[in-house]
């Protein structure tokens, strides 16, 4: 059986009834990145989405209390990661506050447009940010694609129920 409104106790709208119900929502995952001040960024992000072929564009969101978000704020570039099962690790790496997402654990370089493009990942897009759009405590990223490559291997890492996971068949 599935959920049903008619049947179901209701519950007033909170930021709570919303994080309890995106727990049972499977989201790829993805790390974004980019460049400020000549240090690197980044974070993880589940809400990267594919909004148009032409032209490419990708949107994520960010919440503006991020330590990512002034670097964000002004970036004209950014990195899009998708990340593979076996980097649960680097997700949640890039998840943790205060961690030091580029230290010597993280294998990166400089990509085109000088974004940090982390290695061995299922693929990367370099995209091209076009807006920033007020979201309440957050912004969304609205990017155009400039460069990328999807030839990783292996199958994707996914977040459900508060942790990241694989799929199964």
């Amino acid at each position: 059986m599935t959920a049903s409104p008619e049947l179901a106790p209701t519950l007033k709208a909170s930021p709570e009834l919303l994080r309890s119900v995106f727990r049972r929502h499977a989201a790829g995952v993805a790390v974004i990145t980019a460049t400020g001040d000549g240090r690197p960024v980044g974070f993880t992000a589940t809400s990267l989405n594919s909004v148009a072929a032409e032209p490419p564009l990708v949107s994520f969101g960010i919440g503006t209390s991020s330590s990512s978000w002034p670097v964000l704020a002004e970036a004209e570039h950014v990195g899009v990661h998708i990340l593979g099962e076996h980097q649960q690790e680097l997700a949640a790496t890039f998840a943790r506050s205060g961690a030091d997402r580029f230290g010597p654990s993280t294998d990166w370089s400089s990509g085109p447009e000088g974004v940090p493009l982390l290695a061995d990942v299922s693929a990367w897009l370099v995209c091209r940010v076009v807006a920033r759009v007020p979201a309440g405590d957050h912004r969304i990223v609205i990017a155009e694609a400039v460069a990328g490559d999807p030839s990783g291997a292996g199958r994707p890492l996914v977040y459900h129920q508060g942790r990241f996971t694989a799929l199964r068949d």
